[in-house]
């Protein structure tokens, strides 16, 4: 199960990532219904990011996958085409969401928008490593 404390973990590992690179993210944790437990826009990231990070969080928890890789599987001629368009457009096909796991069992996900592609898988994978720590 995942707590506010887990998700509070998470987000302070993800931020401290999102400080060393120097770029203000939003991080948004869910649990395993993909529903929201805790958000944070520090300071100067995007607004328009705040959806998309939720949605990250939510696609990574309900498709079991980082999204970096639904990505790769989405595109013109693989199996998940069009697959962003599902679920009335909540599905995120870029990166910065990851699944959140405990003994082996996906108990969430983790969303984080606010950068470059490899800059939110970066910041999402700080906050992954914390909450197995």
């Amino acid at each position: 199960m995942m707590t506010l404390a887990d998700a509070r973990k998470i987000i302070a590992a993800a931020e401290a990532k999102a400080v060393e690179i120097g770029q203000p993210m939003n991080i948004a944790v869910a649990d395993a219904g993909g529903n929201l437990i805790a958000h944070v826009r520090m300071d100067g990231a995007w607004m328009g990011s705040i959806d998309i990070s939720i949605n990250k969080a939510w696609t990574a928890r309900a498709f079991d996958i980082q999204t970096k890789d639904l990505a790769e599987h989405s595109q013109s001629g693989n199996q998940f085409f069009g697959i962003h368009a599902s679920n009335h457009g909540r599905v995120m096909i870029f990166a910065g969401g990851v699944p959140l796991k405990s003994g082996g069992q996906v108990v969430g996900g983790l969303g984080v928008s606010g950068g470059s592609g490899a800059q939110d898988h970066a910041v999402a994978e700080a906050g992954a490593a914390a909450f197995n720590s």
